[in-house]
C-alpha cells in the first residue's frame, strides 16, 4: 500500500503557530492569577419598599442627576492616601458611575421617607405638585480606614414657581478597615444627608399654600418665606 506524502510546513508557519500558541499560554495564565475585580453600590440595604407609597401622592419629587468631583466620577474607587494625594483601586469598583450611585440611592431614600414617587424622566399631571431636588457633591472623599466624608450643596425646588430652598450638608462618618467599611460609611453618610434633604422637602411643603394643587400646581406662589434650612443632626 502506497501513501500520499503530505508537503512539509514551512518553519515560518510552525515559528508561528508556536508563538501564538506560547502567546494563548501566558495570556490564560495571568487571567487565571490576576485577582477579580469586586463592585460596590450605594443602594440601600433594604428591600422595602415602595410598598407604604400611595397610588395617587398628594405631591412628587423629582431628583436630577447629581455632580461630583471629576476626580472621583470613574467607575474604580478613588481613595486618599495624603492630603493631596489619592489612590485609583483598579480591582474594587463601583457598579455604576458614583453620580448615578448617589442619585439612585437618594432617590430611594426620599421615596420611603416621604411616602411619593420620583417623576425624573416620566410625564405627570400638571395640576400635581413637584419638587426637584438637586445635588452637585463638592467633595466625596475615602479616607480607608479613617473616615468617609461627603460636602454636597443641594436644594428643593417647587417646580412651576420660584420658591427654592438651598443647603450644603458635611457629614463625616468613622470607618474601621477594608473597602467594604468604607463603602458602609459613605452609604451612612449619604442616608445622613437625605434625611436632612427629606426635612427640607417637608418644610418646603408645609411653607406652601396648598400642598394639593393650588396655587403651587398653577405656578403662582406670592409671598412665601422659604424655611430655614433643617439642622443636620448628631454626628454630622
Amino acid at each position: 500500500m502506497m501513501f500520499a506524502r503530505l508537503p512539509r510546513p514551512p518553519r515560518g508557519f510552525l515559528r508561528g503557530a508556536a508563538y501564538v500558541g506560547a502567546l494563548a499560554g501566558m495570556l490564560a495564565m495571568a487571567a487565571c492569577s490576576s485577582p477579580s475585580s469586586r463592585f460596590y453600590t450605594l443602594g440601600s440595604d433594604s428591600a422595602a419598599a415602595d410598598a407604604r407609597t400611595a397610588a395617587a401622592p398628594a405631591w412628587l419629587i423629582e431628583v436630577a442627576p447629581v455632580d461630583v468631583p471629576p476626580q472621583v466620577a470613574k467607575n474604580q474607587l478613588v481613595v486618599q492616601t495624603g492630603p493631596t494625594q489619592v489612590q485609583v483601586l483598579e480591582q474594587e469598583r463601583w457598579a455604576s458611575l458614583p453620580g448615578d450611585e448617589i442619585r439612585r440611592a437618594l432617590s430611594t431614600s426620599l421615596t420611603q421617607q416621604l411616602g411619593t414617587i420620583d417623576v425624573y424622566g416620566t410625564a405627570y399631571s400638571d395640576t400635581t405638585p413637584v419638587y426637584r431636588v438637586s445635588m452637585n457633591v463638592q467633595r466625596f472623599e475615602s479616607w480607608p480606614g479613617s473616615h468617609a466624608l461627603i460636602d454636597a450643596v443641594w436644594s428643593v425646588r417647587a417646580v412651576r414657581s420660584t420658591v427654592v430652598m438651598t443647603c450644603r450638608s458635611v457629614v463625616n462618618v468613622p470607618v474601621g478597615g477594608g473597602y467594604d467599611a468604607l463603602v458602609a460609611g459613605h452609604r451612612e453618610a449619604l442616608g445622613r444627608v437625605s434625611a436632612q434633604i427629606a426635612a427640607g422637602v417637608q418644610a418646603l411643603v408645609a411653607a406652601l399654600p396648598s400642598s394639593k394643587g393650588g396655587a403651587v400646581g398653577k405656578g403662582v406662589v406670592v409671598g412665601v418665606a422659604v424655611p430655614a434650612c433643617p439642622g443636620l443632626g448628631a454626628g454630622g
